[in-house]
């Protein structure tokens, strides 16, 4: 019982500093791990208890091969169970859709993960991956001659900036029909009409839409000289065309 105060200060901390999940005793020559009903039994704190918790379950998840956390970047502390085809179902708490397969915050169909991962220097085309940081060549699959000229360049920047702002555009435009889904719905004492209701329901659709408009761009930028690209185009112009209707 004297030792108690040492071992809740020792556990505190351990706690505090996201350490406390593989932490051993703190004689060196004792590898014994603090079982969680010791733990609990010497910290009082439910606020500490609460953050051991948090630190088994974080650990869980991260064991488990087939779980991962949302990754919606508003924050959201839900679970999900990974699928066998690499795209994520929504999150059943904020109906965001995560990528099971990189580390892209996002599911970006049509854009493939390695789109996602290929930078391109504006300035001197050189292409490199942003999650090693390594060049882009030999590790990774080819897509631009680094070695281009200073004219290829220059075109490279200018169609990198036309991809970039349509894209950025249908993000902001993916936003707006957020917003207005969020205000429609915290209207109190909504009345159940048809109007409101296909309000909420169109927002939903224009989300989506605006969605895969984005990552259309991402898909078209990487893919512009593959044969398939004519009907790529046909159908997000298509697309767009509903999409600004609606």
């Amino acid at each position: 019982l004297s030792s108690q105060p040492c071992w809740s200060e020792y556990l505190t901390t351990r706690i505090e500093q996201n350490m406390v999940v593989n932490c051993t005793c703190p004689i060196s020559e004792c590898r014994a791990q603090p079982t969680t009903a010791f733990i609990c039994s010497i910290i009082s704190s439910e606020e500490i208890i609460a953050k051991y918790e948090k630190a088994l379950l974080r650990g869980y998840v991260e064991c488990c091969s087939n779980l991962t956390w949302c990754t919606n970047p508003q924050g959201c502390d839900q679970i999900l169970l990974k699928d066998g085809f690499g795209y994520g179902a929504a999150c059943s708490k904020c109906s965001w859709i995560s990528c099971f397969n990189c580390n892209f915050p996002e599911a970006h169909y049509p854009a493939s993960c390695s789109h996602m991962s290929h930078m391109t220097c504006a300035k001197c085309n050189h292409g490199f991956c942003w999650r090693c940081l390594k060049p882009w060549r030999p590790i990774h699959k080819d897509y631009y001659n680094c070695s281009a000229m200073v004219s290829k360049a220059a075109w490279q920047e200018k169609r990198f900036q036309d991809y970039n702002e349509r894209c950025t555009f249908h993000h902001h435009a993916r936003e707006f029909a957020v917003t207005l889904r969020n205000r429609v719905s915290s209207i109190s004492e909504m009345p159940k009409i048809r109007t409101l209701t296909f309000v909420l329901d169109a927002c939903k659709v224009l989300e989506q839409a605006r969605k895969v408009l984005a990552y259309s761009c991402v898909y078209s930028y990487y893919n512009q000289d593959t044969e398939s690209m004519d009907i790529v185009e046909q159908q997000t112009e298509s697309l767009e065309l509903h999409t600004n209707a609606l």
